[in-house]
Formats: structure tokens, C-alpha cells, sequence
């Protein structure tokens, strides 16, 4: 079975002991997300994130609501009643997967998607998380940086992640040659990052995005499961100055530490 198809599965029990479209700027568009142009009976509206603490998906969308500093309440999914599975999550969430969003009767869910969508609808509030140009290619550029993650980085995180934690959390072992596979796949794409990052300071291009924010989730499990990957200065020294700046911000250590609301 494919692993992001087993890793789908694999939300039927908790994982423990872990932290677990073009997006326009100043445009016409944008103008209608810009809470700073709301009434102010709007503008308070605070967000509601259902998902869990624990999981990946979940802190990849609470790590930009934290950049961006904008109000939301955090509900806790509870894994041992297998809430995400019940009718009620599956009418917002149609695959049974965490996270979604509540935006006053909007609902949204995929953790990328959420994360560009504030980034987007609250592009004045907190650290400015698109680009200062809003030309074809520079959003191009930024797109890119989402598909590095999404078909480059994650992959291989994720499946180094199955195999050495949440597979324990099921009573099962790691397959050292699914252990072997994903370490191979990972490091043979660390050159890549690294020529990407030779020649840009962030992966979407010279401007901090939300696109940067999306390999924080499983960045952070590699690190602790004893992979440099991302911390080798010798081996990869554009890709460990990218991550220390990124991977030390104050919204990471918060969306890692616990999720836990704003207040509005």
C-alpha cells in the first residue's frame, strides 16, 4: 500500500509522545479577505481549528494562524472516540482526516490549503506571508515552494515517520527496508534543497512565505528521530541557515508546544 494511503489509515489511533488558486496580495480580491476593510463586527469573528495537537497536518495550520497572529479557538478531536470518523467531522472533513477550519460557516480543510488561505485572507495582520509582488511569476515561484514540500520533502519525512513512530503507536514494528527506502529517497533530494537554497534565502524565493512554514511539521520528527538532513552545515550549510531561523520562530515553538487558541 502506498504510504501516504496507509498514513491516511493511520489517524484511526493517536499518535503519542509526538509533537505531531494563487494567493493575491493588495488586489481587488484580496480586498474582500482584509479584515482591516471589514465592519467591525466581522472583523472580530475568531476562526475555529478542529484537529488535534499531536498531529502534523494539524500544527502545519496553526503554525501560520500564530505567524499570523489572528484570533481562532483550538478544538481538541478526540482520537480514542474516533471522532474524526463520526458524521458529524466526516459532513466537514469528508475523508475522516484532521485538520479542518471554521471560518463563521466557511469550512476548509487540507493543512496547505488552510495555511494559504490565512495567509491570504489576513495578509495584513502578523508577518507579511506573501510576497511583496504579486506578479505571475513571483506567485508562480511561491507555488513552487508548496510543491517542493508537498512532493520532495514530505514523501520521505512522512514515511520515515510510519515506519519509526506511528507504527509503534499500533503495536507494530518498523520494515527496515521501508526504513532504508525513505532514508535513500530523503538524502537523494538534499541536494536539490541545497542549490535551491544557494541561490534564494527562503524556498519559495527571497521572501519568507507560507510555503517555508509547511516543512516545519515533519522537519521537527526528523530531528528528533537523530536525521541531520536539515541541520548539517557541512553537508547542506544554505539548507541548516534556512532551518535555524525557520524552525527557531516563535509561532513554531507554540504550534509545537500544545495548541492552544488567541484570543481575540
Amino acid at each position: 500500500m502506498p504510504v501516504r494511503d496507509t498514513l491516511a489509515s493511520s489517524w484511526e489511533e493517536p499518535i503519542q509522545g509526538f509533537v505531531s488558486t494563487v494567493a493575491i496580495k493588495e488586489s481587488a480580491a484580496l480586498k474582500l479577505f482584509d479584515t482591516t476593510r471589514l465592519p467591525n463586527s466581522l472583523s472580530r469573528m475568531v476562526l475555529t481549528l478542529h484537529g488535534s495537537s499531536i498531529s502534523t497536518c494539524t500544527q502545519r495550520a496553526a503554525v501560520i494562524l500564530y505567524e499570523k497572529n489572528v484570533p481562532f479557538t483550538m478544538v481538541e478531536m478526540d482520537w480514542s472516540k474516533h471522532e474524526h470518523k463520526s458524521p458529524a467531522w466526516t459532513k466537514n472533513q469528508p475523508f475522516g482526516q484532521v485538520p479542518y477550519l471554521d471560518d463563521d460557516g466557511f469550512i476548509l480543510f487540507e493543512s496547505r490549503a488552510i495555511g494559504k488561505y490565512i495567509a491570504t485572507k489576513y495578509a495584513s495582520s502578523g508577518t507579511p506571508l506573501l510576497p511583496s509582488s504579486n506578479d505571475a511569476q513571483t506567485m508562480a515561484l511561491v507555488e513552487q515552494g508548496v510543491s517542493i514540500e508537498n512532493n520532495n520533502f514530505n514523501p520521505g519525512a512522512e514515511g520515515l515517520a510510519l515506519e519509526r513512530i506511528f507504527k509503534q503507536s499500533w503495536g507494530a514494528e518498523a520494515e527496515p527496508k521501508f526504513v532504508e527506502k525513505w532514508e535513500t529517497t530523503l538524502a537523494g533530494r538534499m541536494d536539490g534543497f541545497e542549490a535551491i537554497l544557494s541561490k534564494q534565502k527562503y524556498i519559495g524565493g527571497n521572501e519568507l512565505t507560507y510555503a517555508d512554514f509547511f516543512f516545519l511539521p515533519y522537519g521537527e520528527i526528523l530531528i528528533k528521530l537523530g536525521y541531520d538532513y536539515l541541520t548539517n552545515e557541512e553537508k547542506y550549510p544554505h539548507v541548516a541557515r534556512w532551518w535555524k531561523e525557520l524552525s527557531s520562530r516563535e509561532s513554531w515553538q507554540k504550534a509545537k508546544g500544545g495548541i492552544k487558541g488567541i484570543d481575540a
